[in-house]
């Protein structure tokens, strides 16, 4: 995975960055002017493992430095989640270090000591379930778990156990390591909902895979846009705003199609949270308040991510209605993991995953 190079340390420990650097809401530094004037004063700000065609990062990226001027400098975006923190350990009180965050629920939860509470402007409109009370951490966006494979190669799989057919000799590919990605954490549990499992035992779903790669039809290659073009890749287990922005960025070229499989309806938001060493602590809150705007929310919503905000924008009638329509089917309730459940199976893809696919 190829890293930026990182920028020159800043001035943003001196004036109007000492503040933000413990600001819990815009308000606390004297408003939203006051925020823009002190993260434009830092002018940069250092995100991580954020690929340009996952929830439509690339275009939210843009949009952000186009809006207030300030670039973004994005580090190692095929990264997974562990590598954030990873980074930020590494990195700490170096200029190029993380100022925000981008993780999943069972990353996150594990590493709340390295975040800084925040309150976006929009925070009361994220459902309480979905945020930490002081704003520690917040969910973002959200998707289903899918299956996306390319319909020249093979067959359309309706559930996850088609995928143990010859038809799928190696060619079934998990977007990551489920220890410490969370794309492939949710992969297992669409895998053990499809197999008989449940939320509360994922162990079918490390069976599944094991026993995907006794058959031979498992790919231990993390997929790209390059391994999907190139045909390395013809099936994708991942969120479907992923698989879906695939299809749209390889259209003309192949046929890639997205299916949430039936009786394995896996949700999941990711979690946003503010690294507590920010080298660029106003230009970090003001990129959260960003992307919980209409505007920010509005742009995951384009990318095929569901918005955190979304039961409210639709009611303020703010809502991408176009985009919000076009989002993937899925039949059958939505299982959303609690954190008792994400610890317990986090703690048991530790013990057995490796065993089970090395």
């Amino acid at each position: 995975m190829a890293a930026c190079s990182p920028p020159s340390k800043n001035d943003s420990g001196s004036g109007s960055g000492d503040s933000a650097a413990t600001a819990t809401s815009a308000t606390a530094l004297g408003g939203m002017d006051k925020l823009v004037a002190a993260a434009k004063k830092e002018g940069h700000l250092n995100v991580i493992a954020l690929p340009p065609d996952w929830a439509n990062y690339g275009n939210i990226i843009k949009a952000f430095t186009q809006k207030y001027g300030i670039k973004v400098n994005s580090a190692q975006p095929d990264a997974a989640s562990q590598d954030e923190i990873n980074a930020a350990k590494q990195l700490k009180g170096q200029g190029g270090a993380p100022d925000v965050f981008d993780l999943g629920t069972a990353v996150a939860l594990a590493n709340t000591s390295m975040f800084a509470p925040y309150k976006v402007s929009t925070f009361d409109d994220v459902p309480a379930a979905l945020k930490d009370a002081n704003g520690t951490w917040v969910n973002d966006y959200g998707g289903y778990m899918s299956i996306g494979y390319d319909a020249s190669k093979v067959p359309a799989p309706t559930k996850v156990t088609d995928l143990l057919g010859p038809a799928y000799k190696g060619k079934v590919a998990l977007n990551g390591d489920p220890t410490q990605a969370g794309a492939a954490f949710s992969g297992v549990v669409m895998a053990a909902l499809g197999n008989g499992g449940s939320a509360d035992d994922i162990s079918k779903g490390v069976d599944f895979f094991s026993q995907l790669k006794k058959s031979g039809n498992f790919l231990p290659v993390d997929p790209t846009p390059a391994t999907i073009e190139s045909g390395q890749t013809p099936v994708v287990i991942d969120w479907d705003y992923n698989n879906v922005a695939q299809a749209s960025t390889l259209s003309g070229k192949i046929t890639w199609k997205t299916v949430v499989p039936q009786n394995a309806v896996v949700g999941s938001y990711y979690v946003q949270a503010i690294s507590k060493d920010a080298p660029d602590p106003a230009a970090a809150r003001l990129w959260e308040e960003f992307l919980y705007s209409d505007q920010g929310q509005n742009l995951y919503l384009q990318g095929g991510a569901r918005p955190v905000r979304a039961d409210a924008m639709q009611k303020a009638g703010t809502i991408d209605q176009t985009a919000n329509a076009a989002l993937p089917a899925a039949t059958g309730t939505p299982v959303f993991l609690t954190e008792d459940q994400t610890q317990k199976a986090t703690t048991y893809l530790s013990a057995n995953w490796a065993k089970a696919v090395g």
